[in-house]
């Protein structure tokens, strides 16, 4: 099983790759995270996402059903926004962990920056996959994937 890395290490192993995605997820304000239902079936909905000191964040309503799915199962999947015909930058995909962050110093330094309703759940990530998917000189797919630990492998296929 790889172990998860937070955004800044991330950043590090793939610079390139890290600011391509960091660009897709701000094209646009809302995303799509996919969670774990208790009975283990996938839920997808909408999230705002924030990178912010060398972390991926997660912020949620209180009691949101997203937030209770990653209390039991913190497994989660993010999905950049791909917009209207939007194909600058390719798909972009994010898959690993949230760790529900109860630090008050943590969180007060989350709100002094982003300014979320309050009260709200706050989650840091711990990344398993990085995938990106865009199309090449409209010949190629090309697929990339990074995984903790591993080297970026990038697949073309026409």
């Amino acid at each position: 099983m790889n172990t998860g890395m937070n955004w800044a290490a991330f950043g590090s192993a793939e610079p390139d790759l890290a600011k391509t995605v960091e660009s897709r997820f701000g094209a646009f304000t809302h995303h799509v995270l996919a969670t774990l239902r208790k009975d283990g079936s996938p839920r997808t909905t909408g999230l705002e996402v924030r990178f912010l000191h060398g972390e991926l964040w997660l912020g949620m309503m209180p009691d949101s059903l997203k937030a209770l799915d990653l209390r039991r199962d913190p497994r989660f999947a993010l999905q950049a926004n791909p917009g209207e015909g939007q194909s600058l930058g390719g798909d972009v995909r994010i898959a690993g962990r949230a760790i529900e962050v109860e630090d008050a110093g943590t969180k007060g330094a989350y709100v002094a920056e982003v300014e979320p309703p309050q009260p709200f759940h706050l989650f840091r990530t711990e990344l398993t996959e990085v995938v990106r998917t865009y199309v090449e000189d409209d010949t190629y797919l090309v697929v990339q994937v990074w995984k903790p630990g591993q080297p970026l492998r990038t697949l073309k296929r026409t």
